[in-house]
């Protein structure tokens, strides 16, 4: 058979594949925090015709007569861009402005995730904790169910961490809450807890209920009692990877961890001032959410040359099939 139409049809191969990265990364053009894919090719296997050839005192030297075997498929990168920040007015809705992915979880309440340190004391990856699974987003869609609980929309506990003396589960597994200063407020940097917003705060001997709550964009969420003082509740808590392209996304616009993105870096709680790597993190806006990276022109402009590239290919196994015609036509 002809090596044309090998080479054809792993060019028909190479670039369907191309279309369907494309086609994946249009349909999620509205899709929060979406960042898209970019298929690159390489080519295959030479077969060599002739050696090359050294110099001789008689003779130059003769390159290798090699015919390409044709193309496939190389990588799908992410393009990790940052998406424009789209304005809600919602107050539960957050985007990571810079780096930083948001940590969450299944499991009960009091599930917590422990967080390292690494060598020379930097908060590092996650060593143990009893929360079911862990993953990451960049979807700040976040909601409240009946009980308070931080959740992302597909339900998962939004993970972080609690001020200091601020919370605490009682016996009947809901959250108790008890007034913490919000300008001189402390936070637990050792493990990760789910978040909750109570419906009110000890203030003293006075149960204070809770008008209003903000996340800051370090992450601190300070509710406003009915006394009007400021309470801190706890910290929204982001984690980073040397490779987060090595991320792999299971749908929901959920990610986990793979053997080759690296182990997460958590943020450090506010007010650690000992190998703090909180200036490495990104800020959360509130009230807005991470839009797509999706540019629809490049990729209208790549959907045409990887189908005129699918026709050309295909052209190339048509001409194929029209030369194996003639010679099979020269027994007439």
């Amino acid at each position: 058979m002809l090596r044309c139409m090998y080479s054809g049809i792993s060019g028909m191969k190479v670039n369907q594949t191309k279309l369907d990265v494309i086609g994946n990364n249009i349909a999620n053009v509205g899709t929060t925090g979406f960042k898209s894919s970019r298929a690159e090719f390489t080519d295959m296997l030479y077969q060599n015709s002739a050696e090359a050839t050294a110099p001789t005192a008689t003779k130059g030297g003769t390159n290798a007569k090699q015919i390409g075997l044709g193309a496939k498929l190389s990588s799908i990168n992410k393009v990790m861009g940052q998406g424009n920040a789209l304005s809600t007015g919602r107050t539960l809705d957050v985007c990571v402005d810079g780096d930083g992915y948001l940590v969450v979880g299944k499991g009960a309440l009091t599930g917590l995730i422990n967080v390292g340190t690494d060598s020379a004391g930097n908060t590092s990856g996650i060593t143990s904790g009893t929360m079911e699974d862990t993953l990451y987003t960049r979807d700040g869609n976040l909601t409240l169910d009946k009980d308070g609980n931080l959740l992302t929309a597909d339900g998962y506990r939004v993970m972080g961490y609690y001020a200091t003396n601020a919370l605490k589960i009682n016996s009947k597994g809901a959250l108790d809450a008890t007034y913490v200063d919000a300008d001189t407020a402390k936070f637990d940097n050792a493990k990760l807890q789910p978040l909750a917003i109570p419906d009110s705060v000890m203030n003293g001997s006075t149960k204070d209920p809770i008008k209003k709550f903000e996340i800051g964009k370090d992450g601190v969420i300070t509710a406003v009692l009915g006394s009007g003082s400021r309470t801190a509740i706890g910290q929204v808590a982001l984690a980073s990877f040397k490779n987060p392209e090595g991320l792999t996304g299971i749908g929901g616009n959920l990610l986990q961890v793979s053997s080759n993105s690296g182990s997460p870096i958590i943020k450090s709680a506010k007010g650690v001032t000992t190998n703090s790597n909180s200036s490495g993190f990104g800020d959360l806006v509130q009230g807005a959410l991470e839009g797509s990276n999706v540019d629809l022109t490049e990729q209208f402009t790549d959907m045409i040359t990887a189908s005129r590239s699918f026709q050309a290919s295909s052209k190339m196994v048509t001409t194929g099939d029209e030369i194996l015609q003639t010679i099979t036509g020269l027994i007439r």
